[in-house]
């Protein structure tokens, strides 16, 4: 007689407890939440009932997602699924939310080839309970669209996408605010292809709708700024990404409170494009004010710090600041080991960042592993032939090419090219740095008739991607030129140096480093046909702002001083020309 009255009271208790976990979910106390649920589990235990502990268990796998402890978020799920698909009584709706819950754990694991059979079990519940175009079956396909994103298969991830739109469409009208998640998955698809213009065209549509539904200064238009502001920085229109960065940093800002996690977001961006253009100090503080918010929201180890940590590394390696990057980077690779486990996607590009600086500093044996074990990670998640693997390749030959291991580097530059071809097509922006890097390696090796139709190739590629006058344009004309010098055919390497400038100048500013280079360049084909008056002003102009850019001991320095004392010797200046070379040897000499 006592035992049914026990089991009504531990029922009682398991519901109560049940109760609080989801009131301090949604007060955002996870942690106080976490402690709950655990008692919520063992009350399940003692109740029996497999639905009672797969329920508190979906819980558990919840709250963990929400710390960013995934390992153990996807064990939780992995065994709420496990207790569902054995109880006859568990409904379809249930064991489809489970399916969800757990295919979405293990794309945010990077094991996208795990969470496909999972949605697909998902979406063939949901159709027989739901119908076919149910509203309810649309995230599940944008979920299936992703993973198959992510595994490079982007023909089956735009079917999946579309049809979720045409549900969305059909469900709620053209236009209507429930539609723009499936334009913001086919915008980041269209990136994932190379495919910008389009992506650009469906980030609007989506940012329009929200516009029109919820006017435009609603802080829900942020995400859909952030992302165009992405695009247009991958287009390098850094003017364009700054203004729209910027709006959605104001609209969080003044909706939510300047140290909200996700202002985080657009301050990283910033930083992103500051850092594209080598406007180093303006870089800066967005990444450090997006760090101190990340730890002060999230935690000192959460995956975001790490998304802040990675970028401010690459900045500090640019500035010659090598042992902070280091730190950086290794602190970032160890939230995301812990966070991720040793196998993930990030886990490979903290490793790949790590033998970057490795390689900047010629510590070639420390970085060779490094990409290595990159490689291996992005092959066993992704594939053989997924677009990532292509890049894991492609480091992997540069860095070969920086040993001077022509012979290795050479049938990777191919293999990547080969792999790009296949898995992104023949018109890819990454495709264009492969063929690119291998006409630098062919042309290096003295091999020009091989080199130039690689380097043509590319800058084809750049060209109808990017359109005329691209910075990424100006990066392969000013590589053809210098193909062309090496060759002595000045007539055709003049031109093509003075568009590269061209283009730099309109790009970047007439103050950019990038055009430094390019007057350096030209300087060199005046003064190799003697017109030193013109190689000597454009010289001093290089000079110029290297000094105010990048320092007045600078490697660059070094280069055009020595520039500069070839003109002064051949124009009869000896003393100058001593004291340019002198000084140029002393840069060379603090910095080797």
């Amino acid at each position: 007689m006592h035992r049914p009255a026990t089991i009504r009271a531990t029922d009682a208790e398991w519901k109560a407890l049940q109760s609080e976990v989801a009131s301090l979910y949604d007060e955002g106390d996870y942690h106080r939440a976490l402690t709950v649920a655990e008692r919520a589990i063992a009350a399940a235990e003692k109740a029996g009932g497999d639905l009672r502990l797969a329920s508190s268990l979906a819980d558990l796998g919840q709250l963990e997602e929400a710390l960013a402890r995934y390992v153990r978020a996807e064990t939780a799920y992995t065994r709420a699924l496990t207790l569902r698909e054995k109880t006859a009584s568990s409904g379809p709706l249930d064991l489809a939310l489970a399916l969800d819950n757990l295919a979405r754990l293990r794309s945010i694991l990077g094991w996208p080839a795990e969470a496909e059979p999972l949605y697909q079990r998902s979406l063939s519940l949901l159709e027989e309970t739901l119908g076919a175009d149910h509203v309810g079956v649309a995230s599940c396909l944008d979920g299936l669209g992703r993973a198959s994103r992510d595994r490079g298969r982007y023909a089956e991830a735009e079917r999946y996408h579309r049809r979720a739109l045409a549900i969305r469409d059909k469900a709620f009208g053209p236009g209507h605010l429930q539609s723009a998640p499936s334009l913001d998955d086919l915008g980041q698809l269209r990136m994932a292809e190379g495919k910008e213009g389009e992506a650009e065209e469906y980030f609007r549509q989506a940012l329009a709708i929200r516009e029109a539904t919820l006017g435009t200064g609603s802080p829900e238009l942020a995400a859909g700024l952030d992302n165009l502001a992405e695009l247009q920085a991958a287009q390098r229109d850094f003017l364009a990404a700054e203004e729209t960065y910027q709006r959605a940093l104001a609209l969080k800002e003044k909706a939510l409170g300047a140290t909200d996690g996700t202002v985080a977001i657009s301050l990283n961006g910033l930083g992103d494009v500051y850092r594209a253009q080598e406007r180093y100090s303006a870089a800066e503080p967005m990444y450090e004010r997006a760090l101190v918010i990340r730890e002060t929201a999230f935690g000192p180890e959460h995956p975001l710090v790490a998304d802040t940590l990675a970028p401010l590394a690459l900045l500090r390696r640019a500035q010659g600041r090598f042992d902070e990057a280091e730190a950086l980077h290794r602190r970032a690779l160890a939230i995301r080991e812990a966070a991720f486990g040793t196998e993930h996607p990030k886990v490979a590009t903290s490793l790949a960042n790590l033998a970057y600086l490795y390689r900047a500093q010629d510590r070639f044996a420390e970085a060779e592993p490094l990409y290595k074990r990159a490689l291996l990670i992005r092959e066993k998640l992704l594939g053989d032939e997924h677009p990532d693997v292509a890049v894991g390749i492609a480091n992997l030959a540069e860095l070969y090419y920086a040993l001077g291991r022509h012979e290795l580097a050479g049938p990777l530059y191919e293999r990547a090219l080969t792999l790009g071809e296949k898995s992104l097509g023949p018109d890819h922006p990454q495709l264009a740095l492969v063929l690119n890097n291998l006409a630098v390696l062919l042309s290096v090796q003295g091999q020009y008739e091989a080199a130039e139709p690689f380097y043509k190739r590319a800058l084809a590629i750049r060209e109808k991607i990017f359109g005329q006058d691209h910075p990424e344009v100006a990066t392969t004309v000013g590589n053809l030129a210098v193909m062309y010098d090496e060759q002595s055919r000045y007539s055709e390497s003049e031109p093509l140096h003075r568009r590269a400038l061209a283009i730099r100048e309109t790009a970047f500013g007439p103050e950019h480093p990038m055009v430094a280079t390019s007057l350096q360049n030209l300087a060199e084909v005046e003064i190799v046909q003697g017109r030193y008056a013109d190689a000597e002003s454009l010289c001093q102009r290089a000079l110029d702002i290297t000094e105010n850019t990048m320092g007045p001991d600078h490697p660059d320095a070094a280069l055009v001083l020595s520039d500069l004392a070839t003109i002064y010797r051949e124009t009869g200046r000896p003393e100058r020309a001593a004291a340019a070379e002198e000084r140029a040897e002393a840069i060379r000499a603090a910095t080797s």
